[in-house]
């Protein structure tokens, strides 16, 4: 761990507190150049977007977990077609689905928190220490887990600085920003599956609910591991 980063995280945090996405961007590109990477579940392209306006040729993190709807997986490749410049990273996790049950059965069912260790958490980890940050797209209003959520942050599990650029985005902004820029967006959200994750483990959320109340529905998990 750098504490000369993570002190510069902290002071950050405190300037760019009222930030807007795009001058949290902006920060993020002068400040580290190549050593950062974008994060996206591939529910949207809203944040590559934005991103990509800072840098064209930017890194985009996708954990390919083996269990993903086909609409992601189509929808990361439309991706890549949209912004022919930037680079899609595919983090995996060591063994494959298929060795992964064989051994384990099938933790997604049986031992989540496992699964997601194994296939996000590691594989996560694994990438962003070849970078100085990242950046995510976790909103306050996605889950009450996520309410106090920094514009800039230290990320100590990972060991780096993380930026959530849009953070502050009401549903009403998120939406209209898709719909004011012809954002890709995947085929499931009008599908009515707010919070898109892994198959197995995603359902369309009851009216009312918060949109990641879908994610692990029944099993008293919230969060994958990655942001809390």
């Amino acid at each position: 761990m750098s504490t000369d980063l993570k002190e510069f995280a902290e002071k950050a945090s405190a300037e760019l507190a009222d930030a807007t996405a795009a001058e949290a961007l902006a920060w993020t590109a002068e400040h580290f150049g190549e050593s950062w990477i974008v994060a996206s579940n591939m529910q949207d392209a809203v944040l590559i977007d934005l991103a990509a306006q800072v840098k064209p040729d930017v890194d985009v993190l996708f954990l390919e977990t083996g269990y993903h709807f086909p609409e992601t997986i189509g929808t990361r490749d439309a991706v890549a077609t949209v912004y022919p410049k930037l680079t899609i990273v595919n983090a995996q996790a060591e063994q494959s689905v298929a060795d992964q049950e064989a051994e384990f059965g099938l933790l997604n069912q049986t031992a989540p928190d496992r699964c997601c260790f194994l296939r996000k958490v590691v594989p996560l980890r694994q990438t962003l220490s070849r970078y100085d940050a990242w950046v995510t797209g976790v909103r306050r209003v996605d889950a009450p887990t996520r309410a106090t959520t920094p514009i800039v942050q230290w990320d100590d599990r990972n060991g780096l600085v993380k930026v959530n650029p849009i953070a502050p985005w009401s549903d009403d902004e998120f939406n209209a920003y898709i719909a004011d820029h012809g954002i890709l967006e995947n085929p499931l959200v009008s599908e009515g599956y707010l919070s898109i994750g892994c198959a197995p483990c995603t359902a369309k959320p009851l009216p009312g609910q918060d949109a990641r109340s879908g994610r692990w529905a029944g099993q008293g998990k919230t969060e994958c591991g990655l942001h809390g």
